[in-house]
């Protein structure tokens, strides 16, 4: 996590936590859905815009993924400043890709060691590794098919409902809250103004601070 992010958490304890309004697809691209995606559909209902808008702003992506991680509950999210933007999930937390000599990395860059590959109903492919549950990208289907062949991992079979309980994640963090009386209906309490002058530039009607102030000032926008 960066530092500026981890210091803006001390200094901004407060800050509501922000629901519905990013999402990881299964080729791990990330979208931002504003209130007109939101109220199309959830995020996994594959309902015509309810995916949102692809989000395709290099340092945005590269600052999402320095501090991606998840809470307690399995619910994985964005350490966006001070906030926490929690994420839905289309599938899995992770999604990997897979090199010619059978390395596996996550959409965040990071290297992960292969433990257990899965298989569910449909015949889509999964692994189990030193990071975490992740979907194998399609376009690298054919790279694990050798892998097995050659015995490199054990292969089991899953449904794919079970993974959520048995690998410990939640697909949307924002189903899980939808009820909680004290968050503004969009999944987030209104943003207080004077917020604005402490580095955070307000998206989407205010209902999610973006946090900007580190791009803008240590690494260009």
């Amino acid at each position: 996590m960066d530092d500026i992010v981890k210091q803006a958490m001390a200094k901004w304890p407060n800050v509501p936590h922000c629901f519905g309004w990013l999402g990881l697809d299964e080729r791990g691209h990330w979208y931002l859905r504003d209130d007109l995606a939101q109220a199309l559909g959830s995020f996994q209902s594959g309902a015509n815009g309810a995916k949102g808008s692809l989000l395709q702003h290099d340092k945005l992506i590269e600052f999402i993924h320095r501090n991606y991680t998840v809470d307690s509950t399995g619910a994985w999210y964005f350490q966006n400043g001070p906030q926490r933007v929690f994420v839905e999930l289309a599938a899995t937390p992770f999604v990997w890709r897979m090199s010619s000599d059978f390395k596996l990395s996550a959409q965040t860059g990071q290297e992960a060691q292969a433990q257990t590959c899965y298989t569910d109903q449909t015949g889509r492919v999964y692994f189990q590794t030193s990071m975490g549950f992740g979907l194998l990208h399609t376009m690298d289907v054919a790279k694990a098919a050798e892998g097995l062949e050659i015995n490199l991992w054990p292969l089991e079979t899953i449904e794919t409902a079970d993974m959520p309980s048995r690998f410990m994640y939640t697909l949307s963090p924002a189903a899980d809250h939808k009820n909680r009386s004290d968050l503004h209906p969009s999944g987030l309490k209104e943003c207080p103004d004077q917020w604005a002058s402490r580095g955070l530039l307000f998206l989407c009607r205010g209902c999610w601070c973006l946090w900007l102030f580190e791009l803008a000032t240590s690494r260009g926008s």
